[in-house]
């Protein structure tokens, strides 16, 4: 096979198996009607009028207004920010991909903190242990992983479904994308990108929803469904074993084999716990929509809002994506190389199309534009969350360590600098994703989360749980679980993942455990050397322990309070100098010099944590029936 393989124009990349591109016009659909244009039309003017709203409506000249909005979303926009940030382009294409090839199980993939002068999850972490060098580690490695995982993903899926559905450049067409977004991220901070994110969050669910009725009503209902997918086979197989070809049996169930199942429950339940408790309660992107809240109480109902949608990826991506592979069972399921690479430019498989094949062939003209829309939506939502919160992270865990004495507004221009920089670094990393088209990123961004946020996940839990973890125990548990994770994520790179066609060389030994096993045993470990190393050395000091104390208290939610200064006079800037620096958010502030008790009574205001007792009490409420709904969906489909 190996041969064979090297003849279609086969290379290594990082130990991924990438090809020279070839034509892909046997699913090339150029949107060149008028509807279509028309609505993509409108959804851009709409998306930058939102965005432009956003940016004169909110104070974008401070740290707190361009990071943090302020502080002054409410629950609705929050949980809808929350759900377009985490639910990608990447989501559309790949998770519709992998329902394609092994069925439901990878829906299950979706399944108090207050305080002063805190912005990002490694400032906490400093506050808690005291130092700077776990700090300024956490931001260094949520950089990388933003640009080399999520940036990536998000490009990548983005471009198969332009590519598919458009014909249009990738490359040109990704670049415009990322100028677009990149435009109202850097002028209107964080409300524009929370605003704009409930715009597509709205565009998303609708257009999926659309979709969905199409296909259901194409394949012939929910039974069909479930027989006709069993039997959707390719129709070229050549000598290739039917394993690697046949949907599998356990296709209609979450819950598979512990040793067997390509998705084992054990990893599911736990493994995947370990990441959600790194995504969801130290991920930038995640926490920053928290922080912008107005009370806890928004806090809480936008999580609980996002959960709800949440719901939804099983209905709207993954069913989709598996009656594609029933549809378009050659394409979609294709097995051997040569059909795979006439059809999607990879001779490993092209599950990845599924998606975009649905909208191309099932939605009629306007439709087929509002599709189009959504996957521009949930691409521009994801990239404007990165951007955002890696600017975030740049500026207040990195650059102030460069620059100790700068002032708020070299801050805000570091910020918008740094997300230029990212844009570089994206359009440069484009052919690099575009090379991977393996069918394999998918799995490479759940298995490289299993690497190295294990480690993070553990520092997290216990600096929470566990007083008695200091400084020490953290940083060395960080680098040893670090070092332990590259050792795997290195070797697997190296040999490469294969597939069912061409299986890994890699020894069985260090690759033979499940991605998801591994994340568990990797958590365990770091957890002990953590709590080794700390009981072996000088306990931590108490003014670290009262910020403990409050985190406990108050769990997962974050303010910042951004002290009032006068502005200092200056000499009145000409008008274009002052349209540049409006539009940037860079005008200057107003604010009046605040007394000591009004400081005083701002900042018991933005760390004020109390809840009325009905919107408590509603919002605790609809927390247990999300969890009632959640476990009916794992028994049902279990």
């Amino acid at each position: 096979m190996t041969e064979e393989f090297s003849n279609h124009g086969q290379s290594s990349y990082f130990g991924f198996e990438t090809f020279k591109s070839r034509s892909m016009n046997n699913t090339t659909v150029a949107l060149n009607n008028p509807a279509d244009i028309s609505v993509i039309v409108i959804y851009f003017v709409v998306v930058l009028a939102v965005g432009i709203w956003a940016m004169v409506r909110t104070n974008r000249s401070t740290v707190g207004g361009f990071f943090l909005a302020g502080r002054s979303m409410v629950w609705w926009p929050i949980g809808a920010s929350l759900f377009a940030s985490n639910i990608g382009s990447g989501h559309f294409v790949g998770i519709a991909g992998t329902a394609a090839a092994g069925g439901i199980a990878i829906a299950n993939c979706f399944s108090r903190l207050l305080f002063r002068h805190v912005v990002t999850m490694p400032e906490y972490l400093k506050k808690r242990f005291g130092g700077h060098r776990i700090r300024i580690y956490l931001s260094v490695l949520s950089l990388f992983l933003y640009v080399f995982t999520k940036i990536s993903a998000d490009m990548f899926s983005g471009a198969i479904f332009i590519n598919q559905a458009l014909g249009l450049n990738i490359y040109l067409a990704v670049i415009m994308l990322l100028l677009i977004t990149a435009l109202y991220t850097v002028t209107g901070g964080l409300a524009a990108v929370i605003y704009t994110d409930t715009l597509q969050t709205i565009i998303m669910i609708v257009g999926s929803f659309i979709l969905m009725g199409f296909a259901f009503d194409k394949v012939g209902g929910y039974e069909q469904f479930q027989a006709r997918y069993m039997t959707a086979v390719p129709s070229i197989t050549g000598n290739i074993s039917a394993k690697c070809y046949e949907p599998r049996a356990d296709a209609f169930h979450i819950f598979r084999d512990a040793i067997t199942g390509d998705l084992p429950w054990p990893g599911l339940v736990f493994g995947l716990t370990i990441q959600a408790m790194w995504y969801w309660c130290t991920d930038q992107v995640i926490v920053q929509r928290c922080l912008s809240a107005k009370n806890l109480s928004h806090v809480k109902a936008g999580c609980i809002l996002c959960g709800y949608l949440k719901i939804l990826p099983m209905f709207l991506m993954v069913f989709p994506g598996m009656i594609s592979r029933i549809l378009y069972a050659d394409e979609v399921a294709c097995v051997d190389p040569d059909e795979c690479m006439k059809y999607c430019g990879a001779s490993v498989g092209c599950t990845n199309i599924a998606y975009p094949k649905m909208v191309v062939y099932l939605m009629p003209n306007g439709l087929r534009g509002l599709m189009l829309s959504v996957m521009l939506a949930s691409l521009m939502s994801s990239l404007t969350s990165v951007f955002n919160s890696s600017s975030t992270l740049f500026t207040m865990d990195i650059y102030t360590k460069i620059r100790s004495t700068a002032s708020e507004r070299e801050l805000m221009i570091a910020g918008r600098v740094f997300i230029l920089a990212l844009i570089g670094v994206s359009i440069a990393w484009i052919p690099v994703v575009q090379s991977a088209q393996s069918g394999q990123l998918f799995d490479y961004i759940q298995s490289t989360s299993s690497y190295l946020a294990p480690p993070v996940a553990a520092v997290f839990m216990l600096a929470i749980f566990c007083k008695r973890v200091n400084e020490t125990g953290a940083f060395y548990g960080l680098v040893i679980g670090l070092l332990i994770g590259l050792s795997r994520m290195i070797t697997e790179f190296i040999y490469g993942t294969g597939s069912c066609v061409s299986p890994s060389n890699c020894p069985t030994i260090i690759c033979g455990v499940h991605y998801l096993y591994f994340a568990i045993i990797l958590f365990v470990t770091s957890c002990v050397i953590i709590m080794g190393i700390s009981l072996m050395t000088k306990p931590i000091e108490d003014k670290h322990r009262l910020c403990l104390e409050s985190y406990i208290i108050h769990m997962c939610i974050m303010v910042v309070f951004t002290a009032f200064s006068a502005t200092e006079p200056t000499e009145e800037p000409g008008f274009c100098k002052k349209a540049v620096m409006c539009f940037c958010g860079l005008e200057e502030s107003k604010a009046v010099k605040l007394t000591p008790e009004e400081e005083a009574e701002m900042q018991k205001k933005l760390t004020d944590t109390s809840e009325e007792p009905l919107w408590r009490n509603i919002v605790n409420a609809n927390a247990i029936i999300l969890l009632c709904v959640a476990v009916f969906c794992h028994a049902f489909f279990g």
